[in-house]
């Protein structure tokens, strides 16, 4: 009987391995070990490129393609939506995100008729809100998923308009081509909120200027409190509300001063870029892929190489540059299980959206194009495990 039980987890929780379930379709992507892929589908403005690779016992980081109506409306919008979730803590949060916010998205677009950036800004509020009231329901049996939280950076291709918000330290870099010399160079459109960059320090001490330890050089690295790099989330709701610093939550995240302000901030940075004939692709990644690529070299493999497998080989190149570091062979690096492999790279996730101009122009003057909605994989258990402190 107890052998019948394991073989069900196992069947429930453990990615298929038979390489004949996966033959001749990639509609849901592949598995490989650890990595997952989709490496190439449709979307309404071009293709895309998906692919993940797991580091943590826990997979902490999530992510969503949706194209095609970004409302309940017949009418529209149209476009497509890219949404990367990093958590850090445990995979609460960044689950949470991804059941949540384009579902918020669409309700918001649906009341305002069209996307905005108010409009994504309410959703992320909203997601930010419910995931408040879950952490408010599980605090008296689970106190520790106040310390869980996620970044979230999100891009909505919209009647021509590229829209990029983001929470924390992942990255939208955007390939454009420059005509008089065949060259496509990195733009990095988004914003970061990590405690390593000067000017998020200096805003962290603005609004705390009464707290000398609001930024702590700790181990070599900057972190808000000593405690965390990331200066904006969703969740980490002990460094926003003062009910969740204290008892039973574990002692190495409760402040000594109660909090008088919320530390962290949920408010995104949000860019709108018209699109341009020249804007050959963006390239949407979780911090695990710029830990060992520059915007430079990530833009250089995806136009270098077939638009087939583009997100795929971003995260080899990533984990080659990883087993470098470490002077080790790639082969070897790919044999270390998840959770031990955290020690050698991040989980990565990237997404890479290809822009058709002629895609583009036409999806701004009403054309639906395909319905996609796609995650990325992984290896995933029970939504109520909280990964190992």
């Amino acid at each position: 009987m107890l052998s019948g039980f394991m073989n069900f987890l196992r069947a429930c929780l453990w990615p298929v391995s038979d390489p004949s379930i996966h033959a001749g379709s990639d509609s849901i992507g592949r598995q490989e070990g650890l990595l997952w892929y989709k490496d190439i589908g449709q979307h309404v403005n071009g293709d895309f490129s998906m692919a993940v690779v797991q580091a943590n016992s826990l997979l902490e980081d999530q992510s969503q393609l949706e194209s095609g109506s970004l409302s309940t409306l017949d009418s529209g919008p149209f476009g497509t939506f890219v949404g990367v979730y990093d958590g850090h803590g445990g995979p609460e949060t960044s689950r949470y995100v991804n059941d949540h916010l384009f579902r918020h998205l669409r309700r918001f677009a649906t009341e305002h008729q069209c996307i905005s950036a108010d409009v994504i800004r309410k959703a992320v509020q909203a997601t930010e809100e419910g995931f408040l009231s879950v952490v408010t329901r599980q605090w008296p049996m689970k106190p520790q998923i106040a310390a869980v939280g996620s970044c979230c950076l999100v891009g909505v291709i919209c009647n021509g308009t590229l829209y990029i918000a983001n929470l924390g330290d992942s990255r939208a870099v955007l390939g454009r081509l420059v005509k008089a010399t065949g060259e496509v160079l990195a733009v990095q459109l988004s914003t970061e909120h990590n405690a390593c960059l000067e000017a998020v320090r200096q805003e962290l001490q603005s609004m705390h200027p009464d707290d000398s330890h609001i930024v702590v050089l700790k181990h070599n690295v900057w972190r808000v409190k000593g405690l965390i790099q990331v200066s904006r989330s969703i969740g980490d709701v002990y460094l926003k509300k003062a009910e969740f610093n204290r008892e039973p939550l574990f002692a190495k995240f409760r402040l000594r001063e109660p909090i008088k302000r919320p530390i962290l901030s949920a408010d995104p940075s949000i860019i709108a870029h018209e699109l341009q004939p020249h804007d050959q692709f963006v390239i949407f990644a979780s911090d695990g892929l710029w830990e060992h690529l520059s915007n430079q070299e990530a833009v250089d493999t995806v136009q270098n190489n077939p638009r087939n497998g583009s997100a795929k080989r971003l995260v080899k190149t990533a984990l080659q540059e990883a087993a470098k570091k470490r002077e080790m062979r790639y082969s070897d690096l790919k044999k270390i299980d998840r959770g031990v492999r955290r020690h050698f790279h991040d989980d990565i996730t990237v997404v890479v959206v290809f822009l058709d101009s002629n895609l583009v122009s036409r999806a701004t003057s009403g054309s639906k194009g395909p319905q996609v909605s796609i995650r990325g994989g992984g290896i995933t258990l029970p939504s109520n495990t909280l990964a190992p402190s």
